[in-house]
């Protein structure tokens, strides 16, 4: 419903369903760690140098894709259900859970090793909210869903560059 008086517009909606302030906190963390991992892919695909050096840097185009694609769909998601989302330079640095990525060349074992930290980094984060998420909202924990089979799906890839067949294995997530 839209009144206009005395060139002033007041505007009422009632939507179904309204993110609680937990609810936006949750998708703000996903939406900043989502943020760092495209800036860390990216920041990674400029500097990798090493053997493997043109598969890693193509693979690692696929890890930003998916991240400023997921991004936007959280973001779009908040938005949806009147949450304001913030990945301004300064919110991503001062609130990501991921650590940084090296400035500099990196070779490409290394930048493989970190590349997965940060997918199952943020992995991590969508699932420590995915239960609350799911329980106020069904709908977006569907999304939650779409992001963590990306993301783990990526990270077996690019880990596969550094696995030895019959020689080695994942090493155990921390809690």
């Amino acid at each position: 419903m839209t009144q206009t008086q005395n060139s002033q517009t007041t505007h009422a909606s009632h939507p179904a369903f309204r993110a609680s302030e937990q609810f936006a906190g949750h998708l703000q963390q996903l939406l900043v760690d989502l943020t760092e991992l495209a800036l860390q892919g990216k920041q990674a695909h400029w500097n990798v140098v090493g053997s493997n050096f043109r598969d890693l840097h193509l693979q690692l185009d696929e890890v930003v894709e998916a991240a400023r694609g997921f991004t936007d769909d959280v973001a779009e998601r908040m938005r949806a259900v009147y949450a304001l989302p913030d990945a301004r330079s300064g919110t991503v640095s001062a609130s990501t859970t991921l650590p940084p990525f090296p400035s500099g060349e990196v070779d490409t074992a290394t930048t493989v090793d970190l590349t997965v930290a940060a997918l199952y980094g943020v992995a991590k984060t969508a699932r420590k909210i995915h239960d609350d998420v799911d329980e106020e909202d069904p709908t977006t924990a569907d999304l939650l869903h779409t992001i963590l089979e990306r993301l783990e799906q990526l990270a077996w890839m690019v880990d596969a560059e550094n696995r030895v067949a019959g020689s080695s294995s994942p090493g155990q997530v921390s809690p």
